[in-house]
C-alpha cells in the first residue's frame, strides 16, 4: 500500500489559514466548491471541483507537498504528491 512520505515533515502546529476562503475565487468572482488548507503555509484554495481548482494550482506552484480538507465536520488529508490520503 502506497504512503505519503511527506507528512512527517509537516510543520508543527500546522499553520494558520491565511483567510476564510479562496483568495483567488474572490479576486476571480467565482464561488469555491469545497476548501482546503495547505500544511505548509495556511494558504486556503477551492478544490478540483471548483472552476479555479486553486489548492491544487498552489501545490503545482509552490511544491507544497499535503493539504487538509478546510470544511467543517470533515477531517482528511490528501499529498499530491504521492496521491495518497494520509
Amino acid at each position: 500500500m502506497k504512503q505519503c512520505t511527506h507528512a512527517d515533515a509537516l510543520p508543527h502546529p500546522e499553520p494558520e489559514p491565511l483567510g476564510e476562503t479562496c483568495p483567488e475565487c474572490l479576486r476571480n468572482g467565482t464561488h469555491p466548491v469545497q476548501l482546503r488548507l495547505c500544511l505548509s503555509c495556511g494558504h486556503v484554495g477551492c478544490c478540483d471541483s471548483s472552476p479555479g481548482r486553486h489548492a491544487t494550482e498552489h501545490h503545482e506552484r509552490t511544491g507544497h507537498p499535503v493539504m487538509r480538507t478546510f470544511e467543517p465536520g470533515e477531517d482528511w488529508q490528501w499529498c499530491f504528491v504521492d496521491h495518497v490520503l494520509v
